[in-house]
């Protein structure tokens, strides 16, 4: 009983021998780790509570697994169907990286050409806006008839859909380009080539990413809607074809895939845009 007694006169003893400036000190400390932490623990811990709420939404309903699984069920049915998840998940990715990819190269390549040229600029820039208009959903069909059923059509059909925002985003880099760096470039008599490789095309970098970014989930999105309407192999094709057998807990677990997939492709973009932040951002 001592002991405790004189434990805690000592514990009291410290914190009133502690300082307003080591108190200062250590709350800064928990204040950086939190900050360390969380934006991973934030996300998990909201994705946490709303399995949970949806657990237990399920279980008080009582709703029939056909309406909506509960997310034990669709784990079951992740880890059951691992092997075709697997399958169409890798054919997917393909279609999507590749659309993606061409996208990536149209969108710098039509972004440059719009911004060397103020002619170019006045004759393809209208045409673009009119052409995002239409409702991209509406010319798959299209795109069927032209390049037929199979892995052309969704390749160009993603490439078609997701080019346009990085069109966008890097032709405002290149015409933003630090004023200050270009009058530098022009009393150095640099071409018009030794500008763009110097000084527009290294401040267009932050606004490029940000239309990679957007093109990422929007080559996803293409490759998808190719694959509802003429696949025999992807994660759409398999959600249409639990959806005809009433199978909710497969439908949600393509979607979890196709989830996990869409953030690979976005992280890949991401770490791209770090390793150019290291290395020749401006």
């Amino acid at each position: 009983m001592h002991g405790e007694l004189e434990i805690g006169r000592r514990a009291r003893t410290q914190r009133a021998t502690t300082t307003p400036v080591e108190r200062f000190f250590r709350l800064r400390r928990l204040s950086a780790n939190w900050n360390a932490v969380a934006p991973l623990a934030l996300p998990l811990g909201t994705g946490l509570v709303f399995f949970a709420f949806w657990q237990a939404a399920v279980m008080i309903a009582g709703l029939p697994a056909a309406i909506l699984p509960s997310p034990i069920a669709v784990i079951e049915a992740l880890f059951m169907n691992a092997p075709a998840l697997a399958r169409n998940a890798a054919h997917t990715g393909v279609e999507v990286l590749g659309g993606f990819a061409l996208a990536a190269a149209a969108g710098i390549g039509i972004a440059f050409t719009i911004t060397i040229s103020r002619t170019m600029r006045e004759m393809l820039y209208p045409n673009l806006v009119a052409i995002q208009v239409i409702p991209k959903i509406a010319l798959a069909p299209v795109f069927i008839v032209w390049f037929g059923i199979g892995f052309e059509s969704r390749l160009v059909f993603a490439t078609f859909i997701s080019f346009f925002p990085v069109v966008i985003a890097t032709s405002v880099g290149l015409l933003h380009a630090d004023p200050s760096a270009l009058r530098l470039c022009r009393a150095l008599r640099a071409n018009r080539l030794q500008t763009f490789v110097h000084v527009r095309f290294p401040y267009a970098l932050p606004y490029l990413f940000s239309g990679l970014k957007i093109a990422a989930t929007m080559a996803m999105i293409g490759v998808i809607v190719g694959e509802f309407i003429s696949a025999r192999m992807g994660l759409g094709y398999l959600i249409l074809s639990a959806a005809s057998k009433m199978d909710t807990a497969l439908m949600l677990a393509s979607m979890v895939v196709l989830c996990l997939e869409g953030l690979a492709v976005f992280g890949l973009v991401v770490l791209a845009e770090r390793s150019v932040r290291r290395r020749i951002w401006p």
